[in-house]
């Protein structure tokens, strides 16, 4: 019990700070700015995945977001884009990260989506070719938004989101923790054992985290960990059937071979950089920062939670 309050209290201060910076993006860079600019062509490819980056969207949730783009003119490219570097990220798991593993984690995590995105997108835009298609695409006119509006989705529209794998996270982070066995000797095959176990499970950007120290803690690498924290979030059962029947065969090869084989090649660099050790640090707040953080989290959380399932 005393791990899983642990790894609340760490997490807390950045993850509040996280989801306020998530409202402020969802409000100022919203959906018809990124349909606006996610048209044809290989930059559209760049711009789906630096967009895709900081939003604070669970693998669930970009897939209504990714239909809604295709329907609106982006390209497959752009949409398998989106799809890769969205959930595999974002500026409240950033924070969150950083909380747990540290700086290269949270600077490494980031840029490796970003990275996996334009891959993909490029290659489906050479190999899964498409017709174009003249459309006049209108979009909405945006709306005025206020400091209010980021605050109500930051800490309680987004709270509903993450909240429930958030818990779900913690609690197997803090439970793993207490198994008494070491992984190290299967050093390099903690990368399939996490790949295995990352592909059809659904766990949100920020609740793999938890997850990814408990492996670490038990003797999985640093690079096996890294690949838990993209090929997590990104692929699921329902994210891979919905690429599979919407935008096609080719489009599901080129997704799933790419999250498979780049998350690998991941793991190794970062275990390169990270000479196969334990590296993170964990930026360390006051103790009394943490409790009055854990208790506000607890409470939007709780709250979330309390909502979702009532409405449910």
């Amino acid at each position: 019990m005393n791990k899983i309050i642990d790894l609340w209290l760490d997490m807390s201060p950045y993850l509040l700070l996280g989801m306020f910076i998530a409202g402020l993006l969802h409000i100022y860079l919203g959906k018809n700015f990124i349909r606006k600019h996610l048209g044809k062509g290989i930059k559209s490819i760049f711009k789906a995945s630096l967009f895709g980056v900081p939003l604070p969207v669970c693998s669930c949730g970009v897939i209504p977001i990714a239909s809604s783009l295709r329907k609106d003119g982006a390209t497959k490219g752009a949409a398998l884009s989106f799809l890769i570097s969205t959930p595999t990220t974002g500026i409240d798991s950033i924070f969150a990260t950083y909380s747990l593993l540290g700086l290269l984690f949270a600077i490494f995590r980031p840029l490796f989506a970003f990275f996996a995105g334009v891959l993909t997108g490029i290659i489906s835009f050479f190999v899964d070719k498409e017709e174009d298609k003249e459309e006049k695409i209108i979009y909405e006119n945006k709306e005025k938004f206020g400091i209010k509006d980021a605050i109500r989705y930051g800490f309680f529209e987004l709270a509903e989101d993450i909240g429930k794998w958030l818990v779900i996270g913690i609690v197997i982070g803090g439970i793993l923790s207490y198994i008494p066995i070491n992984l190290q000797p299967i050093y390099p095959f903690d990368f399939i054992i996490a790949l295995a176990i990352s592909l059809p499970l659904y766990v949100c950007a920020t609740g793999s985290i938890p997850i990814a120290v408990s492996l670490i803690d038990k003797g999985f690498s640093p690079g096996a960990a890294l690949i838990f924290l993209i090929a997590g979030p990104a692929t699921n059962t329902i994210t891979l059937s919905f690429v599979r029947y919407k935008l096609g065969k080719k489009s599901f090869i080129i997704y799933l071979s790419s999250i498979i084989i780049l998350s690998i090649f991941a793991g190794i660099v970062f275990n390169f950089i990270s000479f196969g050790n334990i590296i993170y640090e964990k930026p360390s707040l006051p103790y009394s920062i943490k409790i009055f953080s854990g208790i506000i989290l607890a409470i939007l959380i709780g709250r979330a939670l309390i909502k979702r399932y009532s409405r449910a």
